[in-house]
């Protein structure tokens, strides 16, 4: 004959549950940077393109990709962009992506890690480079001085992300608190760059600054991101 045994448990005390998140419920780990590929691929061209160019003398560099007015009166218009991948100096690479990490992140995010937004947002930053260089050389026509570094295209950046806050993520309006208070923020720094010198200016390494493409870099930041924005279809 078949029996069941049943045991009535109902007065015993509870089995107490374990404490802590079950093993798939744990929280997922953050990561190291919080900012989107394309900002942090730019960053690493910055750190990665000036690795590689220590392996040449500097000289040689120099000569073959830093701007001036003068090569561009001779017709190396490649060098608008070419200067842009080359620094003086470890300090002044590092400083510069810092810089790209901190203002490519938003614009970055804004345009997309699609294929038409990173192009887009890869064209914004070499195109306010270019017109920072170009604004220099309206400056000082046929000057001789070279130019290095990727300072003017972060200037851009900088601006972006001052229209992407007045928007609050969206592109907000240039007459506004965030751009004016950042331009205006940021001319008192390449002020204080042009009456001081490059003492003042960490990462410099004793090198002139070329405080005026900061600056035209910035203008052309605000200006030019609408129809980048247009053109990445986030107008």
């Amino acid at each position: 004959m078949d029996v069941s045994w049943y045991q009535d448990t109902s007065g015993l005390p509870e089995r107490p549950q374990p404490m802590g998140p079950e093993p798939d419920e744990r929280p997922a780990r953050e990561p190291m940077f919080n900012a989107p590929w394309p900002a942090l691929l730019l960053v690493g061209l910055i750190v990665g393109g000036y690795a590689l160019q220590t392996r040449f003398p500097m000289e040689t560099v120099v000569d073959a990709m830093a701007f001036s007015p003068a090569a561009l009166a001779q017709g190396r218009w490649a060098t608008l962009i070419t200067a842009l991948f080359v620094h003086g100096g470890w300090a002044h690479a590092l400083m510069n992506a810092a810089f790209a990490l901190a203002f490519a992140t938003p614009v970055a995010r804004f345009f997309g890690e699609r294929l038409g937004g990173v192009l887009t947002f890869f064209a914004f930053y070499l195109a306010c480079g270019a017109l920072s260089n170009l604004g220099y050389a309206a400056l000082h026509p046929g000057g001789a001085q070279p130019l290095v570094g990727a300072s003017g295209a972060l200037s851009g950046l900088m601006a972006g992300s001052a229209r992407l806050i007045a928007g609050r993520g969206r592109l907000g309006p240039i007459i506004s608190s965030p751009v004016i208070g950042m331009g205006v923020a940021w001319v008192v720094v390449n002020v204080l760059i042009g009456v001081l010198g490059s003492g003042f200016t960490p990462g410099a390494g004793g090198a002139t600054v070329a405080w005026e493409a900061h600056l035209t870099g910035f203008l052309a930041g605000v200006l030019v991101i609408s129809p980048f924005a247009w053109l990445a279809r986030r107008a």
